[in-house]
């Protein structure tokens, strides 16, 4: 195996420990594979970039492009760290809650108001997929909890849960042949490598002058 998964084991238990959004961020940047299950396949996947930065305020913590036959779909993920509160005593979306989704409905509007920023950060894009990372499991399997993120996923935003880490984790141990793809790309690149990245991709470089 490339990864070390007793380390990234720990590694992810310290993280959730101490509430570590910084010691998170850093084991996703080494270890590409615990993004596995947001992504839409396993194999032939693009690099991962990290911080990449739009406008003077926005940044998404990482990103990587689908390269669909129906034209370049982007994803952009916000991770929040863990342990966050997700809702008050009332039920009601904690502070921690509103102020990641509303990190990522701004990544939305900048694009939306500024169109041409689209094809010179990433080249070209025929849609966005946005996804935030915030919460445990078992805080979203509480009912007020479910009801409210599955309307919630109706809109353009996906909430995810931090067990997507775990579940990658467990499915990497019983079939690591199924992730040679993210073997060879197992570090997660600078966002200073994006352009260069699209820039020498000819699938990119073609949906370009379409789009």
């Amino acid at each position: 195996m490339v990864f070390d998964l007793v380390k990234v084991k720990e590694q992810l238990k310290n993280a959730r420990v101490k509430s570590s959004e910084r010691e998170l961020l850093q084991l996703l940047k080494e270890n590409s594979f615990l993004f596995s299950e947001l992504f839409s396949r396993h194999w032939g996947i693009q690099p991962i970039f990290s911080e990449v930065s739009f406008g003077n305020n926005f940044r998404c913590d990482f990103c990587w492009l689908n390269d669909n036959s129906d034209g370049p779909e982007w994803v952009l993920v916000e991770i929040e760290k863990p342990n966050v509160r997700l809702f008050n005593q009332k039920n009601e979306p904690s502070a921690e809650l509103n102020h990641g989704i509303e990190q990522v409905k701004s990544w939305q509007r900048y694009f939306n108001f500024h169109p041409a920023e689209k094809s010179r950060i990433f080249g070209a894009v025929s849609k966005f997929r946005y996804i935030l990372v915030i919460g445990e499991k078992n805080d979203w399997e509480q009912k007020e909890a479910s009801l409210w993120r599955t309307f919630e996923n109706q809109k353009s935003i996906e909430i995810r849960s931090m067990d997507i880490f775990d579940r990658a984790i467990e499915n990497y141990e019983k079939k690591p042949n199924h992730y040679w793809s993210f073997e060879e790309n197992s570090c997660v690149l600078n966002s200073t490598e994006l352009q260069n990245y699209w820039e020498k991709y000819p699938y990119i470089m073609r949906w370009k002058t379409m789009l």
